[in-house]
């Protein structure tokens, strides 16, 4: 019985969603959505809430996690609000219809793939939204709450189940400059974007019918934006780093169609003692160590890389190769979201998640 229903529902939301012209990218029209502005301060809790003026905003978790056995695990939890654009000869300045995208996955070596999951759906009649408020974004029963000092999270799908709580344990760490974080030469492509780096994990996971209680650490990016992705650009490679120090790293560059060249990048490292670097472009370079290709896409992944950092130089090493996410059904995109550490020098320094997009296609939000 409900296997129609959902059909008809996914067709729709993907119809919805086509007939929007997708997400928000570079050369979208601007004149009727809210633009990430430089000296725009961010205000909380107000800026945990949604922003349905921008055209796409996330709300990103990864992290590491270990079962009763020591077993490790990574995670991803991603809640998207996506605004369609207004149809032609509509008077309203804003459109109020806002489509909720929602992914979950787990990496778990023994399983020796990703298991994920994704949804879709209008925020209309409650079944799906996302409050102006703080953060509290739902989709039918998946949900991200904020409350108190951190967050839970609630995701039950027939692969897998995350219940987690989340206690924050370090301040905000405002990407960019205060907040406005630009991805490319020209001023068109920016975002607001912070992260909560060193969340502590606690809660319980199913897969394959087995439930196992987890703890470990994760990392939240929250980031909204009406022009996020330069017209020249196939995609990005983006790095969040939970150090062993306490310390918590960022970095990322968008990478040049057809000759997947560096075209901007940055990153931001506060330190153990809160003392906080800024890195532009000059000082970042990426140099894949090792390609993995997908045996369903054929794609090829960087899923090994030497990533330096003014003088700090890092290596990353993936939980396990096969973690590309076909999110097709939802955002249209294939892409690696993977688990990985990070070394110096030989010694472990640190645990995080690795992004590659726009490898086997050119992304397009």
């Amino acid at each position: 019985m409900h296997r129609p229903s959902r059909r008809r529902l996914l067709l729709a939301v993907m119809a919805a969603y086509c007939s929007s012209g997708g997400l928000a990218s570079a050369n979208a029209t601007q004149n009727r959505s809210a633009k990430a502005e430089p000296g725009h301060l961010l205000h909380f809790p107000r800026d945990h809430g949604s922003h349905p003026a921008f055209r796409i905003e996330w709300w990103y978790i990864t992290g590491w996690l270990q079962d009763q056995d020591a077993r490790e695990l990574g995670f991803q939890i991603t809640f998207f609000r996506a605004r369609p654009q207004l149809p032609a000869g509509n008077p309203s300045a804003f459109n109020p219809e806002q489509i909720i995208i929602a992914h979950a996955a787990i990496a778990d070596p023994a399983q020796s793939r990703l298991i994920h999951s994704q949804k879709a759906a209008r925020a209309v009649f409650g079944l799906a939204g996302a409050s102006e408020n703080d953060t509290k974004v739902w989709l039918d029963n998946w949900q991200l709450n904020r409350r108190g000092s951190g967050y839970e999270s609630r995701i039950e799908t027939p692969e897998l189940a995350l219940n987690l709580q989340m206690n924050t344990t370090q301040p905000l760490l405002l990407q960019g400059a205060n907040g406005y974080s630009r991805k490319g030469p020209g001023a068109d492509a920016a975002s607001h974007y912070y992260s909560v780096p060193h969340l502590q994990v606690s809660g319980a996971l199913r897969t394959s019918g087995v439930f196992r209680e987890v703890s470990g650490k994760a990392w939240l990016d929250h980031e909204w934006s009406s022009a996020y992705l330069p017209e020249t650009a196939a995609g990005w490679d983006w790095i969040g780093i939970n150090l062993d120090d306490g310390g918590a790293l960022m970095v990322f560059q968008m990478r040049q169609v057809n000759t997947q060249q560096p075209l901007w990048a940055a990153a931001k490292l506060r330190e153990a003692s809160g003392n906080i670097r800024v890195y532009t472009a000059d000082a970042i370079r990426f140099t894949a160590l090792r390609l993995w290709q997908s045996p369903r896409t054929g794609t090829r992944y960087p899923v090994a890389f030497r990533v330096n950092i003014g003088s700090l130089e890092i290596e990353l090493q993936a939980l396990m190769d096969d973690q590309e996410n076909d999110t097709r059904q939802t955002t249209g995109a294939v892409y690696w979201e993977g688990a990985v550490r990070a070394f110096s020098k030989g010694k472990r320094i640190g645990s995080g998640y690795l992004e590659l997009t726009g490898y086997g296609r050119p992304l397009e939000l």
